[in-house]
Protein backbone atom coordinates (compact mmCIF):
# COMPACT_ATOMS: atom_id res chain seq x y z
CA UNK A 1 0.00 0.00 0.00
CA UNK A 2 1.28 3.40 -0.92
CA UNK A 3 0.09 6.56 0.76
CA UNK A 4 -0.23 9.29 -1.87
CA UNK A 5 -0.25 12.95 -0.92
CA UNK A 6 -1.43 15.26 -3.68
CA UNK A 7 0.23 18.65 -3.31
CA UNK A 8 0.68 21.87 -5.26
CA UNK A 9 4.30 23.01 -5.39
CA UNK A 10 3.38 26.41 -6.79
CA UNK A 11 0.55 27.84 -4.76
CA UNK A 12 0.03 31.39 -3.62
CA UNK A 13 -1.83 30.24 -0.52
CA UNK A 14 0.19 30.25 2.69
CA UNK A 15 -2.46 28.07 4.33
CA UNK A 16 -2.17 25.40 1.62
CA UNK A 17 1.64 25.43 1.94
CA UNK A 18 1.44 25.03 5.73
CA UNK A 19 -1.13 22.24 5.47
CA UNK A 20 1.02 20.37 2.94
CA UNK A 21 4.11 20.78 5.14
CA UNK A 22 2.20 19.53 8.19
CA UNK A 23 1.05 16.34 6.45
CA UNK A 24 4.40 15.59 4.80
CA UNK A 25 6.32 16.43 7.98
CA UNK A 26 4.17 14.09 10.07
CA UNK A 27 4.57 11.23 7.59
CA UNK A 28 8.34 11.74 7.45
CA UNK A 29 8.70 12.04 11.23
CA UNK A 30 6.75 8.81 11.70
CA UNK A 31 8.64 7.03 8.91
CA UNK A 32 5.48 6.35 6.96
CA UNK A 33 6.30 5.62 3.35
CA UNK A 34 4.45 7.94 0.97
CA UNK A 35 4.53 9.40 -2.51
CA UNK A 36 4.14 13.12 -3.18
CA UNK A 37 2.26 13.91 -6.36
CA UNK A 38 2.50 17.49 -7.59
CA UNK A 39 -0.79 18.40 -9.29
CA UNK A 40 0.69 21.59 -10.74
CA UNK A 41 3.10 19.57 -12.88
CA UNK A 42 1.00 16.54 -13.79
CA UNK A 43 -2.35 17.41 -15.39
CA UNK A 44 -3.37 13.76 -15.62
CA UNK A 45 -2.77 13.25 -11.87
CA UNK A 46 -4.65 16.45 -11.00
CA UNK A 47 -7.68 15.28 -12.97
CA UNK A 48 -7.46 11.81 -11.39
CA UNK A 49 -7.40 13.39 -7.93
CA UNK A 50 -10.46 15.54 -8.69
CA UNK A 51 -12.38 12.55 -10.08
CA UNK A 52 -11.61 10.36 -7.07
CA UNK A 53 -12.56 12.69 -4.24
CA UNK A 54 -16.04 11.73 -2.99
CA UNK A 55 -18.81 14.14 -3.93
CA UNK A 56 -19.56 14.99 -0.28
CA UNK A 57 -15.93 16.11 0.20
CA UNK A 58 -15.89 18.49 -2.78
CA UNK A 59 -16.48 22.20 -2.15
CA UNK A 60 -19.69 23.75 -3.47
CA UNK A 61 -17.62 26.02 -5.70
CA UNK A 62 -14.21 25.48 -7.23
CA UNK A 63 -11.92 22.51 -6.87
CA UNK A 64 -10.73 20.70 -3.74
CA UNK A 65 -7.50 22.17 -2.40
CA UNK A 66 -4.36 20.18 -1.67
CA UNK A 67 -3.24 18.35 0.27
CA UNK A 68 -5.51 15.42 -0.55
CA UNK A 69 -4.53 12.03 0.83
CA UNK A 70 -5.11 8.59 -0.68
CA UNK A 71 -4.05 5.06 0.19
CA UNK A 72 -3.45 3.69 -3.32
CA UNK A 73 -6.82 4.51 -4.95
CA UNK A 74 -8.82 4.78 -1.70
CA UNK A 75 -9.57 8.33 -0.61
CA UNK A 76 -8.49 8.99 2.98
CA UNK A 77 -9.29 12.70 3.27
CA UNK A 78 -8.06 16.25 3.12
CA UNK A 79 -6.02 18.30 5.59
CA UNK A 80 -8.98 18.83 7.94
CA UNK A 81 -9.62 15.07 8.11
CA UNK A 82 -5.90 14.43 8.66
CA UNK A 83 -5.70 17.05 11.42
CA UNK A 84 -8.74 15.58 13.18
CA UNK A 85 -7.27 12.07 13.04
CA UNK A 86 -3.97 13.41 14.38
CA UNK A 87 -5.76 15.11 17.29
CA UNK A 88 -7.64 11.85 18.03
CA UNK A 89 -4.47 9.75 17.66
CA UNK A 90 -6.10 7.72 14.86
CA UNK A 91 -3.82 8.64 11.94
CA UNK A 92 -2.89 5.05 11.11
CA UNK A 93 -6.56 4.04 10.87
CA UNK A 94 -7.26 7.22 8.85
CA UNK A 95 -4.52 6.24 6.41
CA UNK A 96 -5.78 2.66 6.22
CA UNK A 97 -2.59 1.29 7.74
CA UNK A 98 -2.75 -1.68 10.05
CA UNK A 99 -0.06 -0.62 12.49
CA UNK A 100 2.47 2.01 13.36
CA UNK A 101 5.92 1.28 11.94
CA UNK A 102 8.41 0.13 14.53
CA UNK A 103 10.78 2.97 15.24
CA UNK A 104 13.78 2.56 17.48
CA UNK A 105 14.68 5.51 19.65
CA UNK A 106 18.18 6.57 18.64
CA UNK A 107 18.75 8.61 21.79
CA UNK A 108 20.65 6.85 24.55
Amino acid sequence: MVIKVYIASSTGSVAVKKHQQAVVGFLEANRISFQEIDITMLEEQRLWMYRNIPRDKKPEKGNPLPPQIFNEDRYCGDYEDFFESKENNTVFAFLGLTSQPSVKDSES
